[in-house]
């Protein structure tokens, strides 16, 4: 089953070719060059960037998702019959595929942007936007977002806002590191229940704690006082970070004004959602994916459910009413702590959240697994440092046979993504994938050529599930 939304494309019509290379930077205040017809605009070219189907009408896109989704499967039986395995269905497929779900919510459907600051296609070193080009390619270009359908308006307020700030601000975008500057990216996060977040990050350099604390009142001023009162935040973070990306536990996230935390309701449950916790981005379309994650697995009232990166627990709460217990693993602390308070608030007492990385903590929960109960695993395969687990066969020789494990796949992959994908999702479903397809209880099997494989294992399944929400 999949989930997918519709990426609308701006409200001018489109130019008739898509061809010759992008305008140059200019200095702000020069007039723009001449464009041919030809050329895309900046953005279309963002559009084309973060919304690559944007052109196509919605049914259309599902298609081309569905075949996406078929081509990965078919990559995943080939690679299984180079492993000497003959794991091919009717259609060439591994397993089942189901149709693509539509998005309840087609436009602005994001609950989570986050906005650069670079130089724009005018030269300006203090715009807030959205890449095009590669830092590879040393071609990047900021443009603003303004045109980006799932993005939804308050996001791109509170960004414009934000641009107004630091172009106000004497001191410099930081846009390389070793270069200095400090003002850098944007996060914006919204609910349904009316809540925003903002979250500034902002390289310190070899800034006085004074000088710093004076940074975080113009900004507070600006977003309480200022003409970005207007956002009407319910939090405003700030962060000094001195590295691409900064845990919590690395740089903390300092409340400079309103609420620590914003909220959210999703299938008559709320959460707690702190700066750095997952939620996933399209919370109507996530209710989608909860029940068909619910239909899929088949739980029962014995059964044990495995929320693996369970973020702040919306997987396993949801389906905890269906299970005996809830185990969630995630290694962002904020998240855990969300989590519990989750399960809490919503009167859920059947649920533990462990602190961790999955790799870390998986092979020791297994390792000691003397549960007789079922257990159902739910995770996203594609995540990096999942196919760790699979590697130490010991960590799951204890577990017992009447294992059931659903394995969820929820992101659409371009084609550069999918040997990534199947490569994960090889990696942890050799089990899965071979004993279920190949090995059914009863029937021996040769399995010694596969290092990731406990040769008792029988009873195991897994299913392809590829909601979109991209």
């Amino acid at each position: 089953m999949a989930l997918s939304c519709v990426l609308r494309p701006p409200r001018r019509p489109p130019p008739l070719a898509l061809l010759g290379p992008p305008a140059p930077l200019r200095s702000p205040g020069t007039a723009a060059p001449c464009r041919s017809l030809a050329e895309p605009s900046w953005e279309e070219r963002l559009a084309n960037a973060v919304t690559p189907l944007w052109r196509l009408p919605y049914q259309e896109q599902l298609q081309v998702k569905y075949e996406s989704q078929r081509k990965i499967l078919q990559a995943l039986a080939s690679r299984l019959e180079e492993l000497g395995i003959d794991a091919q269905k009717p259609g060439g497929l591994c397993c089942p595929l189901q149709p693509v779900v539509p998005s309840p919510i087609i436009n602005g459907y994001r609950n989570k942007s986050t906005f650069s600051v670079n130089r724009g296609p005018d030269g300006n070193p203090k715009t807030v936007g959205l890449y095009v080009g590669t830092g590879r390619e040393r071609n990047i270009v900021c443009v603003k977002a303004s045109h980006v359908e799932n993005i939804p308006s308050k996001h791109k307020q509170v960004a414009q806002c934000y641009e107004e700030f630091i172009c106000r601000s004497p001191l410099d975008s930081c846009i390389l590191f070793h270069e200095g500057g400090h003002w850098r990216e944007l996060v914006v996060r919204t609910s349904r229940c009316g809540h925003t977040m903002a979250v500034v990050t902002f390289h310190p350099q070899q800034l006085r704690q004074e000088a710093l604390a004076t940074q975080k009142a113009l900004l507070k001023e600006f977003f309480t006082c200022g003409p970005g009162a207007v956002c009407a935040l319910t939090s405003l973070y700030f962060q000094e970070s001195t590295m691409t990306r900064c845990s919590h536990e690395q740089s903390p996230y300092q409340l400079l004004h309103g609420a620590p935390h914003i909220f959210e309701e999703l299938l008559g449950l709320k959460f707690r959602i702190s700066p750095d916790a997952f939620f996933q981005v399209n919370t109507a379309g996530a209710e989608v994916l909860y029940q068909a994650v619910r239909e899929l697995c088949q739980a029962t009232g014995d059964t044990v459910l495995l929320d693996i990166c369970c973020g702040t627990g919306t997987i396993g709460l949801s389906l905890a009413h269906q299970v005996s217990k809830v185990i969630g693993v995630e290694v962002v602390e904020k998240a855990i702590e969300d989590a519990e308070w989750n399960a809490a608030f919503n009167g859920i007492s059947n649920c533990e959240f462990r602190s961790g990385k999955a790799e870390a903590v998986l092979p020791q929960l297994l390792a000691s697994w003397e549960d007789a109960r079922p257990l159902v695993a739910v995770v996203n395969p594609s995540r990096a440092g999942l196919r760790c687990i699979t590697q130490p066969s010991d960590c799951l020789s204890g577990l017992p046979w009447s294992v059931y494990w659903e394995v969820t796949h929820w992101s659409w992959c371009p084609d550069a993504l999918s040997q990534v994908c199947v490569e994960g999702f090889i990696c942890l479903c050799l089990i899965n994938i071979f004993s279920f397809i190949l090995h059914p209880p009863g029937k021996q099997r040769d399995f010694s050529h596969c290092s990731a494989l406990p040769a008792k294992w029988a009873k195991l399944s897994a299913v392809w599930v590829a909601p979109v929400a991209s």
